[in-house]
């Protein structure tokens, strides 16, 4: 059997799934499957669409199929599997999000699961690749899930001077705001209204934009000349987001920016490379 890039794959093959629901979106299959192929490495990552009601069960299962090295983890499941991890690294743990887990084998037998986040320096190392300068920043920033955690907290310790949260729950912002003032007290940390002004670099991490009927997560109109519009949604390069932010004159940052930075530290930390 041949995979995407062409390469053979063989009973000796190691396999990483990218697990979410909905599966159709993601765009880091053949951007790993690549990098496997330029680094010959015999491993492939493939899709895996598990619903909510079985994942319990699926990542309790997982660990057993002894060709699967690990997982990447997105959409709606990066705070959920928190709780079947048996260890965390220290910006995991910090983040209270996981987005990438490493089968180990346990001194009692069997295989634990080690969690990761490569989600914030995968943004931060995109937008710096892209020529974006951080420090002294005011973001912005629509949601407050384990993308947005993992985002903040390396925004933060890239030197930005603020950070506004909005979410459609204001508790939820109020909860990520609390632990940014206490992990950088001399950030400016606050919940932010719907509609953006005053900020320099507006971002989106929801899932809004996966589907082409998705209100957008806010209006950019409000932003200052010079602001730059970044997304996390990869699923097509400009989004409705995007587009609009485009139009009003400001620079994007596409979603998959973040993602092309992160594959290798994932590959790194699954001992692929």
């Amino acid at each position: 059997m041949l995979s995407s890039t062409g390469r053979q794959i063989t009973g000796n093959t190691r396999v990483v799934a990218i697990v979410a629901d909905p599966i159709g979106h993601v765009r880091t299959p053949p951007a790993f499957n690549a990098l496997m192929a330029q680094r010959d490495v015999d491993a492939v990552m493939v899709p895996f669409n598990v619903r909510p009601d079985d994942f319990p069960r699926f990542i309790a299962a997982a660990p057993l199929i002894q060709s699967l090295v690990g997982l990447v983890v997105t959409i709606p499941y990066k705070e959920v599997i928190i709780e079947h991890c048996t260890a965390l690294t220290e910006s995991a743990r910090r983040m209270g999000a996981v987005n990438v887990v490493r089968f180990d084998d346990l001194p009692e037998g069997g295989r634990g699961l080690v969690g990761s986040n490569f989600d914030g320096i995968g943004f931060v190392g995109g937008l710096l690749a892209q020529g974006h300068a951080l420090k002294g920043r005011r973001v912005y920033l629509a949601g407050a899930g384990g993308a947005a955690k993992a985002i903040v907290h390396a925004l933060a310790e890239e030197g930005v001077a603020a950070i506004g949260i909005y979410n459609r729950s204001p508790a939820r912002a109020g909860q990520l705001v609390g632990e940014l003032r206490q992990c950088y007290p001399a950030l400016d940390a606050h919940v932010a209204d719907a509609a953006p002004q005053g900020y320099t670099l507006a971002i989106n991490s929801t899932s809004l934009g996966l589907h082409a009927s998705d209100p957008l997560p806010f209006a950019p109109d409000a932003l200052p000349p010079g602001a730059v519009v970044a997304e996390v949604v990869m699923k097509t390069d400009i989004t409705p987001l995007l587009a609009k932010a485009g139009a009003c004159g400001f620079a994007v940052h596409l979603g998959r920016h973040m993602m092309e930075v992160q594959i290798e530290r994932i590959g790194e930390f699954l001992g692929l490379i």
